[in-house]
């Protein structure tokens, strides 16, 4: 079922996830569509959320502090708390993306990021260790840049490619899978996922173990074919306090 949100013309929103006591407690994320012509002149209602944007189809117009942007697919625009920006459609065909929104956590001493709209095509992904190859993740953001506190990475696994452990750790997790298919390890059960397959991952929450089909795929935004599996991640947690 979609939805609809104040201030947005000619749009209609898939909400994955919203904050939810037992779900993503943290953090929202939308497929959004707009038609031609459509977008928002106030898209942001909330001057304390930070978000990102990741274009999957299409294309659209992103004006963020008074500079346009032009973003086709691959697209990513980080846009911190308080933000002047407005979205539009000029093009003839919908343009679709992932909108992921959480409260900003600031903490004094620590600067506010930076706008950047950047492509993932033009980022050299990180190849896991003692992975063989198989396992890379594309940054958006240095994990060691404190000003940060969400990342969305895509993950992206080759044919044989598995992580050969449950992992756990305190950040939450949202997950859609971009392109191709994979099994994946939830609450002790294997779980097919493909493309349009989405998931939420409590902190703490074990996980996978994810042996990949005959092509790539990739996680957080999350893409599997008969070669490569893609997905793409949102993942939150206020790492900077101790307790």
């Amino acid at each position: 079922m979609t939805s609809k949100l104040p201030h947005w013309e000619n749009t209609r929103l898939w909400i994955l996830s919203r904050p939810l006591s037992g779900f993503a407690e943290t953090f929202s994320q939308y497929i959004m569509e707009v038609s031609p012509g459509g977008g928002s002149e106030r898209p942001e209602t909330d001057p304390g959320a930070e978000g990102v944007l990741f274009v999957v189809e299409g294309e659209l117009v992103l004006t963020l502090g008074g500079e346009r942007h032009r973003m086709v697919p691959g697209g990513y625009a980080f846009i911190p708390p308080g933000s002047d920006w407005q979205l539009r459609n000029e093009a003839d065909e919908p343009v679709r993306f992932h909108w992921i929104r959480k409260a900003y956590e600031f903490v004094d001493g620590i600067d506010v990021p930076e706008a950047f709209v950047v492509n993932e095509n033009d980022i050299e992904p990180t190849v896991m260790p003692d992975c063989n190859e198989v396992w890379a993740t594309t940054r958006f953001v240095d994990p060691d840049d404190m000003r940060h506190d969400m990342h969305v990475t895509i993950v992206t696994f080759q044919p044989g490619g598995v992580i050969p452990f449950d992992e756990t750790h305190v950040m939450e997790h949202g997950l859609y899978v971009l392109e191709g298919k994979a099994v994946y390890h939830l609450n002790q059960q294997w779980v097919e996922v493909e493309a349009g397959t989405t998931c939420g991952c409590a902190p703490s929450a074990p996980r996978p173990a994810m042996p990949v089909a005959q092509g790539p795929s990739a996680i957080c935004f999350t893409r599997t074919s008969t070669g490569t599996w893609r997905c793409l991640t949102a993942s939150v947690a206020d790492r900077r306090r101790s307790a």
